[in-house]
């Protein structure tokens, strides 16, 4: 910080020495007319010397920003001729520029970069992917001053290298124009003589080369990657989307609501992995097994403690009936009513417009789309421990199935992972009667999250009955006697763990085999890769969901169906960059916990100085009428404001206090907006605004208060 300071004193002093000096009114048209006869004796005494001199005083005028830098670039025309002049001219403006440059990267990037972290880097995005481009773009046309331009990419993370020499070939065209102009500095009576209108015009068309060049490179790209196919003549649909899951469903209620003709492919069940194996059965399954926990710790409301009786296969009947509740949303005939055309079958593709369906009767047709969307999803991932085929397990897909053919929970259930379906799950069947034993490699279950919200975690789960194994590697798996063992390694120890049913919770891959992905060359790495706007390397073919990623959520699948089926249909006229700015989740263990942006350990890795703001529902009066104290909200903002970077709620209804949160960071609303606004009495919602009203003690106007108080003690006599 003090070298920062005293860099910044010496960068006044030498532009206030400029300016009293009256340097200045050499740097004008009229100024450099009555040097000539001066400039001129010098430079026949000492030619080295003027020329030297000449490039140190044209670095530090660019270097420092000052007005002039036109000026000296006609100057080195009328001293040294076209030639000399415009070499001199070129390397000194460039060089004054990358100074400039360096010195604006110095003084204000990391400042800028504390203060708008999120802005900073997706600019920063934008510079590493484009930036050379964009900026040989401003420096053709030279109606953007050119220290501004040097100030403002100093800001970025622009390489240094390329800043020089794409300046340096970006700005020679003006600089020739300038410089060849100082030898014709007679008949010069203003700038405008130079820059005529004419003048500027061209350059500002020459500045739109780059941009038609890159729009015809792009267009050169597109022909390149489809010349290996034959385009239909015309189309059967204006769309066809592959995969019934949240990102399928929305991308193709989307295109029947602007009345495109638009077919749905679906394999399996409507509603994909959330409705049938996820979100709902799961959500199902926790509820009983809250309802369980409560009837056990009835003391807690007044009431005595009893042990739950309950069929288990009751439980599972009840799941698979909310799931058959909610499937009517999802279903074939809504989405026909909708307009949609759907058909059940494998998807193949064949080219970039034509996809294959095999039907469940073994025939198969052929359909047309002139854009393509694949929505596919992803399964659950099973680690390849030696003998865990032969053992046997279930994962969070099958297990629906398999347990309720139970006529009770298994007695001695191991799951595998400490992410947020395992937990989930481990605690919901521990409350169900199950030993659980979950096993995380890592040293804490929801690794995600803060420390300090992993181990309220690990205590709920542990509250629940489940033995939390970490830092334990899973091995293989064995059967001994008939009876199944997993074997783990902690502390270079093996352990032999018995179980009756293995869950597998350690995540879930993309569904990127049988789509024929392979055959038309469709980039691949563990997800399907794709830009901004959600487009593969064919520019018609999309895809949306867990096959993409970065999110595997239902409401990001949903979330980026909206734009694949926009971009698909209208990308001609206008794309969109899919925001993920704002992405909320949440894990609904109990407590729930629920987050959007960043938390605390993010905020240090990215060196923000930021500042917590903590509520802890103990004080709430709805958690204590409901007996639920535990838990609380925390809120990241910088320092001394109340803009919101991140929020963590750990309670009961976290998911649903998180969404407030989420509106608020979506348009740019901060804590005091929150604290302003009227919230219901009592519910868990005040929570949200006792937190903004922490915020707003912590930053009380103490100054303001203390003169406020000698007032009203004037007041009182």
């Amino acid at each position: 910080m003090f070298k920062k300071i005293v860099l910044l004193l010496i960068a006044t002093i030498l532009v206030g020495l400029f300016f009293y000096f009256d340097l200045h009114q050499l740097l004008t048209l009229d100024g450099l007319k009555g040097s000539m006869n001066d400039f001129d004796q010098l430079r026949e005494q000492s030619p080295l010397l003027v020329i030297g001199g000449f490039f140190l005083l044209y670095v530090a005028v660019t270097a420092l920003s000052l007005p002039g830098a036109a000026i000296l670039t006609i100057a080195s025309g009328a001293l040294f001729g076209i030639v000399e002049g415009l070499i001199i001219a070129s390397f000194a403006s460039s060089i004054g520029a990358l100074l400039a440059f360096l010195v604006s990267r110095y003084l204000l990037r990391d400042t800028i970069k504390q203060r708008f972290p999120e802005r900073l880097a997706a600019i920063d995005a934008g510079i590493e992917r484009e930036g050379g481009f964009y900026l040989f773009t401003l420096r053709l046309v030279p109606i953007f001053p050119f220290f501004v331009i040097n100030l403002l990419m100093g800001v970025t993370g622009f390489k240094s290298w390329t800043f020089y020499w794409v300046s340096q070939v970006g700005m020679f065209l003006g600089t020739f124009v300038y410089v060849n102009a100082g030898t014709q500095l007679a008949q010069i009576d203003s700038l405008a003589n130079i820059l005529s209108f004419n003048l500027i015009v061209s350059f500002a068309l020459l500045g739109l080369f780059p941009l038609i060049a890159k729009a015809i490179v792009n267009m050169i790209k597109k022909r390149r990657v489809y010349s290996n196919w034959t385009k239909p003549a015309k189309f059967d649909r204006n769309m066809i989307v592959i995969g019934a899951g949240a990102g399928g469903l929305v991308t193709s209620y989307i295109a029947a609501a602007v009345k495109a003709k638009v077919t749905l492919i679906e394999a399996g069940e409507m509603g994909g992995d959330c409705l049938n194996y996820g979100c709902v059965p799961s959500k199902a399954i926790i509820k009983s097994a809250k309802i369980a926990q409560q009837i056990r710790n009835a003391h807690h409301y007044g009431l005595e403690d009893i042990t739950p009786e309950f069929s288990f296969k009751k439980v599972m009947a009840r799941v698979h009936q909310v799931v058959a509740d909610i499937a009517p949303h999802d279903s074939v005939e809504r989405y026909t009513n909708l307009g949609v055309d759907v058909v059940k079958g494998y998807a193949k593709l064949v080219d970039p417009w034509t996809v294959e369906i095999s039907y469940p009767d073994g025939n198969t047709s052929r359909l047309t789309a002139r854009s393509i969307v694949i929505a596919t999803g992803a399964r659950p991932f099973v680690p390849p421990l030696p003998g865990i085929e032969e053992v046997g397990y279930v994962t969070s897909d099958t297990l629906w199935d398999e347990f309720a053919k139970l006529d009770s929970a298994p007695q001695k259930l191991v799951v595998l992972g400490g992410g947020p379906i395992g937990s989930e799950l481990a605690q919901s069947f521990a409350r169900l009667g199950s030993k659980v034993t979950q096993i995380e490699m890592a040293d804490r279950i929801m690794i995600k999250e803060d420390l300090e919200v992993s181990e309220f975690a690990t205590q709920a789960l542990q509250k629940s009955g489940v033995n939390i194994l970490t830092s334990h590697q899973a091995l293989r798996c064995e059967l001994r006697d008939d009876k199944k063992f997993i074997i783990v390694k902690h502390q270079e120890q093996e352990l032999a763990i018995e179980y009756d049913e293995l869950l597998c919770a350690v995540g879930r891959s993309a569904r990127l085999d049988g789509y024929g992905l392979e055959a038309l060359g469709i980039e691949t790495n563990r997800t399907i890769v794709t830009n901004e706007y959600l487009e593969t390397l064919y520019p018609n073919i999309y895809a949306a969901g867990d096959i993409v990623g970065p999110y595997q959520f239902t409401h990001v699948a949903a979330h980026q169906g909206w734009y694949a089926a926009v971009n698909a249909l209208f990308g001609q006229f206008k794309k969109f960059k899919v925001d993920y700015r704002v992405i909320p989740w949440t894990t609904f263990i109990d407590p729930e916990v629920a987050r959007v942006g960043i938390n605390e350990y993010e905020a240090k890795q990215q060196g923000i100085d930021y500042e917590v703001t903590r509520f802890d529902f103990a004080e709430l009066d709805r958690a204590i009428t409901d007996s639920a104290t535990d838990g609380f909200i925390k809120v990241i903002t910088p320092k001394g404001k109340d803009k919101i970077l991140g929020v963590t709620i750990v309670s009961e209804h976290a998911g649903d206090l998180i969404a407030e949160f989420v509106l608020a960071m979506k348009h740019g609303l901060g804590l005091n907006k929150i604290l302003g606004t009227i919230h219901s009495y009592p519910t868990w919602a005040e929570g949200n605004k006792s937190a903004a009203g922490e915020w707003k003690r912590n930053h009380a106007p103490e100054t303001v208060l203390g003169w406020l108080e000698k007032y009203h003690t004037w007041r009182r006599g």
